[in-house]
């Protein structure tokens, strides 16, 4: 993300490059009909010349039927397509458990024995050069790279959000429920995000930093973290 951009953040999953093709392909309708609803009004205000047979005709009324359910149907089956390969989980390769309180994530690597621990929010007087204001956390979620990990979400006390755009991720966390997402990065780097439902007075300080690394790497972090 950069200052006064517009669009979406560049794509790191292959599921958030599919959800911004499908944005693109929606966007494209939407502007195509605006495009020609404006035209018709245009019309409609500046030619004096009227046709006296349109109100009546019935080719018209059919294809101003049928028009919109095809353009309903185009946007509905890709949208269908990205929800289910949203859903899909075939054999991750980690699975990670978050817990949203008020006002702070906590983490635990369920497939390690004592692999757990809480995230907050770097207060700005403590910031190091480079580090991001409301963004920073004093301990970052380190994952493998190119792998599929599964992510439970809940919370402990009111609804939360977890939502890394970057990654085409959002899903609520909520308290005695257990919501499931993927991850799968296509390359290294930090990827930030925040809570998305509002969740009380500190609700936009509670940062979610994660840490995409090659799986060597991540070995030699969870060694260090036991």
């Amino acid at each position: 993300a950069y200052p006064s951009q517009l669009g979406l953040q560049d794509a790191s999953s292959p599921i958030m490059e599919e959800l911004m093709n499908f944005h693109d392909h929606t966007l494209m309708i939407v502007f195509l009909i605006s495009s020609l609803v404006l035209y018709i009004i245009t019309l409609m205000l500046t030619t004096k010349l009227t046709h006296t047979s349109t109100m009546d005709a019935q080719e018209v009324e059919t294809i101003w039927t049928i028009l919109p359910a095809v353009i309903l149907i185009l946007i509905a089956l890709p949208s269908l397509r990205i929800l289910y390969m949203m859903d899909e989980i075939n054999n991750p390769a980690l699975t990670v458990k978050t817990m949203g309180h008020q006002w702070y994530w906590s983490y635990e690597y369920t497939d390690y024995e004592d692999l757990c621990f809480d995230s907050y929010m770097v207060p700005t007087s403590d910031l190091k050069p480079g580090e991001l204001r409301l963004l920073e956390v004093d301990n970052r979620v380190v994952l493998p790279m190119e792998l599929p990990i599964r992510m439970l979400i809940s919370s402990e006390d009111v609804l939360h959000s977890w939502a890394v755009p970057s990654l085409g991720l959002k899903t609520d966390a909520i308290p005695g429920r257990l919501n499931q997402a993927t991850i799968s990065s296509n390359r290294p780097g930090l990827f930030y995000g925040q809570c998305s439902e509002i969740c009380g007075s500190n609700h936009s300080f509670m940062p979610i930093v994660l840490e995409m690394v090659p799986l060597k790497n991540f070995e030699d972090w969870s060694l260090s973290m036991i």
